[in-house]
Order: structure tokens, then sequence, then C-alpha cells
């Protein structure tokens, strides 16, 4: 991969946001994490190609100000983060859709910034006392055994089909909302315990849930390896 005109544009747009972010909304100690954050990002989005890709990498820009806000407590900017980061999630796919461009890199890269953006929030909000660590470790796993499958695939030669599944979308929207709620219930000095006591419920049910559709999705692709 190399260098793309829509990656460093977009790159230095999200730099002058991320900038103007920091400044109104982070306390002063957490300027130096979502800077040195943000400017690390910049320096991989520049090698991502296409207009819905780096919508989708807004997640990744995102994810250093949600850990930051979750370890602090910060729940009021922390419901907008997470706010934000579901809107991209839902615009993305429009994009490429209006724009002809979706492709089997961007069906790869959303879930792993989909990951990437809850684990952080996830770890934050269990290091800070707002969220079990075995939940944060559950949404962890969401994200990251899929990808580790894919990738074992990929290395072995065979060619997992790169595209959302129906209980994938439906897990991730559970998460958002999920979590979400309990940043937006804390932020509003409002019981979220309740709210929690659900997730603990849902997030696991979702996540085998995921984890099985996967797997029957994945079979053919698995199946001509155990043969030969």
């Amino acid at each position: 991969m190399r260098f793309n005109s829509t990656g460093v544009v977009a790159g230095a747009l999200y730099l002058a946001l991320g900038f103007v972010w920091v400044l109104a909304a982070s306390p002063t100690w957490l300027w130096q994490l979502p800077l040195a954050w943000f400017v690390a990002v910049a320096l991989v989005g520049a090698f991502i190609p296409g207009v819905a890709n780096q919508v989708s990498f807004a997640r990744a820009y995102l994810a250093g100000p949600a850990f930051g806000y979750a370890l602090a407590g910060w729940f009021g900017p922390l419901a907008v983060t997470v706010a934000v980061a579901g809107l991209t999630d839902f615009v993305d796919g429009t994009v490429a859709r209006r724009l002809a461009q979706p492709t089997s890199f961007g069906g790869g890269l959303d879930p792993v910034l989909d990951g990437l953006f809850m684990g952080a929030l996830c770890l934050g909000l269990a290091a800070g006392g707002a969220l079990p660590l075995w939940l944060a470790l559950v949404v962890i796993a969401r994200y990251l055994l899929p990808a580790l499958g894919g990738g074992l695939l990929i290395v072995l030669g065979r060619r997992p089909e790169l595209r959302h599944t129906l209980t994938g979308q439906v897990s991730t929207v559970l998460i958002l909302v999920l979590v979400g709620g309990i940043c937006l219930l804390r932020g509003l000095h409002q019981p979220s315990g309740a709210l929690l006591t659900g997730a603990e419920v849902v997030i696991p049910v979702a996540t085998v849930a995921t984890f099985a559709h996967l797997a029957w999705a994945s079979r053919r692709a698995v199946m001509p390896a155990a043969a030969g």
C-alpha cells in the first residue's frame, strides 16, 4: 500500500478537528494522549483508500478520546464520543453505496475499527470501575476472535467472504446502545445499574450468536482446507 490523496486529505482534516476537540473538551492532563493518538492514526490512515473507508476510520481517531474519557470518568464527553462513533458506523456503508465503492477491504476494515473503538471504550470503563472487566473482555473477544480467525484462514490460503452478518450488525448495535446508554446515564447522574445488568446478559448472548453465525457462514472456507 502507498500514500493516497484521499487518506492524506482526510488525515489533515481529522487532525484539525481533533485539535479543536481536545482544546474544547479534554481535561488538561489528557491533552497529550489524544493528540499523540490522532497523529499516529493519521499516519496509518494516509494509506487507507476510499472516502467511505475514511469515514469508518473516524472510529480509530475516536478510540483515543473514548479511552481517556472513560478512564477519567468524564461521562458527558464520553457519551458524545460514543454517539459520533455510532453515527460513522451508520454513515460509512451509505457513503460506499452512494459512491458505488463497496469493497472487500472496506468490509474487513469496518469490524476491525469497531473492535478498536469498542475495545478502547470498554477497557477504559473497566479501568475506571464503571464496567466489569469480564464484560469488557467479552466485548474485545467479540471483535478480536473473528479477526484472528479470518486472518488465519487467509494465511492458510483460504478466502473467507468479508461481509457483514446480521448477527454481527445486531450485536454491534446492541453493544453501542447498551454501553453508550450506561455512559449517558452516568453523565446525567442517573442510575445505570439496571442497564448494566441488561448489558451483562445481552452482550454475551449476542456475542455467542455472532460467533455461531460466523462459524456457519465461514464453513465453505474452512471445509476444503480440512478435506485436504
